[in-house]
């Protein structure tokens, strides 16, 4: 659930992606190496001393696509080429060529394969570490496609480039709803593609889960389909095999079930009851009936504070029971308590921090909305099936303001699928955990260094995996963080459908 997490936490405060991640279809796509027990990875690193190539023909291929390639001497490019995350904007790609069907990725690849040069796809733009604005690369952005369209059987086309927000409003008016992120912004190409941590999931399973079919277009400029019967090895490896890693999907075709009334919860903790509130929400969403979710929010300093953000697939009745049953098992009365019905859009804008805007409003400044980018730092890890202990997590949170972390249960429909039935492999997760922290260029390194000290410290304490839609430079071993056993599968899939490497990155599954 790739997200703005300064805004999610704003909303829960004052009552809250992604992604994947998001992140992009081709989310990471940088030319470089990199090896799974490397302390770091270096996003777009300098190429081989004396290897030359020929620059791609961009004349060639704005004869196709017209104003819509933006160079850097043209307007608009320096909005263009900006992805989400404001420390990656020492990152200037050599053209961003904005897509509007398939054909026009096929051009894209027709032009720039060969030419030694980082090709990379974006939806959202909210790759971590900028890996959708590849340096001196080429950016495939996707964001012009983003119709979302509903079938009468309930199934749904969405193209890639769509954002969350606009997903949702679209499922909404057909009475219908997809499990995802919070984030309005992220894009579902990105979000699915990692896999889809979000609100409905122990409900609904993750968003990957409802992912029937895929339009792929593959290294060769081929355009395929990819579902249960065709490309089926495809089919799983774009459910949670991460972005960047197969081609660049352009359609996605999900399973969408009816969307019900919901019930949002919002409860603070005061001050000092981190450790009781943290070892009862583990065993409360252990223990708890799909229909809740909930996220436990901790926030470092002298102590450390928390409070539980919800969404209770039901009404507020059943909602209630549930948080009383956290009350008790915590032993500790929140000092707030929201429990307020919602239809599924209204529940997925408050979530998103937009509950009192409009469609429109819930967009980038440069779209029209009023939703601005900012900088941080943000790493992950995947807590085990078991409990961590909560008074050693608190100590890890202890003195680290301006950190927060960020539990979003599992479980429930999540689990119901084996570790190997889609490339996601943390289905045993109790719970997902992202390490935030805002950021700027002046204090990258600092932060970083702190986030860095509480993963590893999570990772001691029984929490090995991580997200790859919460994409970490430094994670290490990371190949097997992301994909357990399943990477070898993965590497299979990666090197069929782009054997010469065109969309190679420091962190693809073939690099790990």
């Amino acid at each position: 659930m790739t997200m703005d997490r300064r805004r999610f936490l704003a909303v829960g405060g004052a009552l809250g992606v992604g992604l994947t991640a998001g992140a992009s279809p081709a989310r990471a796509q940088g030319r470089g190496t990199g090896s799974a027990g490397a302390d770091s990875v270096r996003a777009f690193p300098a190429r081989q001393r004396g290897w030359r190539a020929a620059p791609p023909d961009w004349q060639a291929l704005r004869q196709r696509l017209g104003d819509r390639l933006v160079l850097p001497a043209d307007p608009g490019y320096g909005t263009a080429r900006l992805g989400f995350n404001e420390l990656n904007d020492g990152q200037f790609p050599g053209a961003v060529a904005k897509c509007a069907s398939a054909d026009d990725v096929r051009a894209c690849l027709d032009v720039a394969r060969g030419h030694g040069i980082p090709i990379a796809a974006r939806s959202g733009g909210h790759s971590y570490l900028g890996y959708s604005v590849p340096d001196r690369g080429l950016v495939i952005d996707l964001r012009a496609m983003n119709d979302v369209r509903v079938r009468p059987d309930g199934s749904a086309e969405v193209g890639v480039g769509a954002r969350l927000i606009e997903v949702y409003a679209g499922l909404a008016a057909a009475g219908r709803l997809l499990p995802g992120g919070s984030c309005p912004t992220v894009g579902i190409g990105g979000l699915t593609l990692g896999g889809g941590i979000g609100v409905l999931a122990r409900k609904y399973g993750l968003t990957c889960d409802r992912l029937t079919a895929a339009e792929v277009v593959t290294a060769d400029s081929c355009v395929l389909t990819a579902d249960a019967e065709h490309e089926s090895d495809l089919h799983w490896a774009l459910r949670g095999g991460g972005g960047g890693n197969f081609g660049v999907v352009t359609r996605f075709t999900f399973d969408t079930p009816p969307a019900p009334g919901l019930t949002v919860i919002v409860l603070p903790f005061p001050a000092g009851s981190v450790p009781q509130v943290l070892g009862a929400w583990q065993q409360w969403v252990a223990d708890a009936p799909p229909e809740l979710w909930a996220s436990c929010q901790i926030s470092g300093g002298n102590p450390p504070t928390c409070k539980i953000v919800g969404c209770w697939v039901g009404d507020p009745s059943g909602a209630n029971q549930q948080v009383d049953r956290l009350v008790r098992l915590a032993g500790t009365a929140p000092t707030g308590r929201t429990v307020a019905a919602k239809d599924y859009l209204a529940a997925m804008k408050f979530m998103a921090g937009c509950a009192n805007d409009t469609i429109a409003q819930c967009h980038p400044v440069w779209e029209g909305g009023r939703l601005t980018r900012t900088g941080f730092v943000a790493v992950s890890r995947m807590f085990g099936p078991g409990p961590l202990d909560p008074a050693r997590l608190t100590e890890l949170m202890t003195g680290r303001t301006g950190v927060d972390l960020l539990l979003d249960s599992l479980g429930g429909a999540v689990g119901e699928i084996a570790p190997d039935g889609t490339a996601f492999p943390h289905r045993d997760s109790l719970a997902s955990a992202q390490v935030y922290a805002a950021a700027t260029p002046a204090t990258e390194d600092r932060v970083r260094a702190t986030v860095d000290e509480i993963r590893d410290g999570l990772s001691r304490l029984g929490a090995p995996g991580a997200y790859v839609n919460y994409i970490d430079a430094t994670l290490p071993d990371w190949g097997r963080a992301y994909y357990g056993a399943n990477l070898p599968r993965l590497q299979q899939a990666a090197r069929h459908y782009d054997p010469d490497g065109v969309f190679a990155f420091p962190q693809s599954v073939t690099a790990a």
